[in-house]
């Protein structure tokens, strides 16, 4: 069986980044496609150039879009981020919470007194005395990621 090529390090890079564009097959703009220095891997690059083939050369929204393989929605989304936070709103942005939202200060106090009266408390016995006194459904990893927070020592 062959070997398989290592990445190149500017692939690990987009991906580390989380810029690598998951279709740079559908970007068929011509500039991607006869010049070395446009990159469709780039996903900050390839939605730049989007938007910027429809500011500057003045190319209808939905052909700019098709050409860059993205909806004329994403095409406005990108748009509005560009005019509210410049070319670093052009990188994705992590989905999901941020934090553990549902484990507030009153919770993580409530985990920590519990846990101090009885300390053999498993996590998914938290769980459910959680659900019980506040009317909220923490899982059980959440708790343990939250217990492990609280024990690291501050730098």
């Amino acid at each position: 069986m062959p070997k398989k090529p290592p990445p190149d390090p500017k692939s690990l890079a987009l991906r580390q980044q989380g810029c690598l564009n998951p279709h740079p097959e559908r970007v068929s703009d011509e500039l991607f496609q006869t010049r070395e220095f446009f990159d469709a891997r780039d996903l900050v690059q390839v939605k730049y150039e989007m938007l910027r083939r429809v500011e500057t050369d003045g190319l209808p929204v939905n052909r700019s879009a098709a050409a860059f393989g993205f909806s004329r929605p994403s095409f406005y989304q990108a748009q509005t981020s560009f005019q509210q936070g410049g070319l670093p709103a052009l990188m994705p942005q992590k989905r999901g919470p941020k934090q553990a939202h549902k484990l507030t200060a009153e919770v993580l106090a409530f985990i920590r007194e519990a846990r101090q009266q009885d300390p053999s408390l498993r996590p998914a016995v938290l769980a459910s005395r959680i659900q019980d006194r506040y009317g909220i459904t923490v899982h059980s990893r959440s708790i343990e990621r939250a217990l492990a927070r609280s024990q690291k020592k501050p730098r």
